[in-house]
């Protein structure tokens, strides 16, 4: 079959390929899924330089996340070949097969196609996980959301809306703005530089933000303990911004608020009965059609480099699928 191989660790895609290797056998407890739709994650970009917390020893296929058709499955796995499935492992995804172990699938959604399948996963059970499991969102609550053009940020956006919530959506890129404005639909967008408090109070007539969400990290998260709430909560979770921030604890105290870090994978690692309920919570809404991932653009998986390229230069407002051939 053929595969997106990390072959060697390097800052540059240098060491990634596009190569034909045996397709996975299913071990017992996977299924076999023929892959209609993967999409590309921050962390696929960061594996492939070795900057990201989980580290697999090239060589290796990457891509977390995808969508498809069960080719192979046990009985007590609840799937059957045919039944058309969205989930993925922390790697594997970049290909035209895949064999996961049965607890990283579920049902696709209804009415909703391989792409979008691909690109809801892992965005919005970041987003969920974040907002309403740990964060407690409320209806009419106000949320900040830095890094808007993002799949996760997008997710966080789309998601805070369909439960109620006032949004404010910020960028780094002013040229961003109206696009982000037109698929999150939020209250407000802001370009998140320098000092952008009174940018958020304004919106919010002095409120400031309930929860903020922040993927961004660095000096955006410093600004972001002066945007949040007394008694509100910032959850950090990551770093795009390449730079981890430190805080003064005498802030939160002041404050009132909680800093709460989201790792929404390893809380359904943890979690497991809660991972399964955050994603029946995530399908049931994608049914009723309150949610919709935002998709950039969807590439056959021989131009890959493009779709990395963009990423890594911060063009994206939106997810990269790619779709292996058929």
């Amino acid at each position: 079959m053929q595969a997106l191989r990390v072959d060697r660790l390097t800052d540059d895609l240098s060491g990634v390929t596009l190569a034909e290797i045996p397709a996975p056998v299913r071990a017992p407890g996977e299924v076999l899924v023929r892959v209609r739709a993967a999409s590309l994650n921050f962390p696929d970009l960061l594996m492939t330089r070795g900057e990201y917390q989980f580290k697999p020893q090239p060589p290796f296929t990457s891509g977390l996340e995808f969508a498809g058709e069960v080719l192979e499955a046990d009985p007590p796995s609840g799937f059957a070949p045919g039944d058309r499935v969205m989930g993925g492992n922390k790697t594997g995804a970049f290909a035209e097969r895949a064999s996961v172990p049965a607890d990283k699938l579920s049902a696709m959604p209804q009415g909703i196609d391989f792409p979008a399948a691909a690109a809801m996963g892992a965005a919005y059970s970041t987003a969920f996980s974040g907002l309403v499991e740990l964060g407690g969102l409320q209806e009419g609550q106000w949320v900040l959301v830095h890094g808007a053009s993002g799949g996760v940020g997008l997710a966080a956006c789309d998601l805070a809306r369909a439960l109620g919530a006032r949004v404010i959506a910020t960028t780094g890129s002013p040229d961003k703005v109206d696009r982000i404005a037109a698929l999150a639909r939020p209250e407000a967008v802001i370009v998140a530089e320098g000092r952008f408090r009174e940018a958020v109070a304004d919106v919010t007539s002095g409120a400031l933000a309930d929860i903020v969400f922040d993927p961004v990290g660095g000096d955006v998260f410093n600004e972001s303990t002066r945007c949040v709430a007394f008694g509100g909560k910032l959850m950090v979770v990551g770093f795009t911004s390449g730079r981890i921030a430190d805080i003064a604890t005498n802030i939160p105290l002041i404050k009132g608020f909680s800093v709460i870090g989201l790792r929404a994978g390893e809380y359904a690692r943890r979690f497991p009965e809660r991972g399964r309920a955050i994603q029946n919570a995530i399908t049931r809404l994608a049914d009723a059609g309150a949610i919709t991932p935002a998709i950039d653009r969807t590439l056959p998986l021989s131009r890959w480099r493009e779709g990395f390229d963009a990423m890594a230069r911060r063009e994206l407002v939106g997810k990269v699928v790619f779709v292996p051939r058929a």
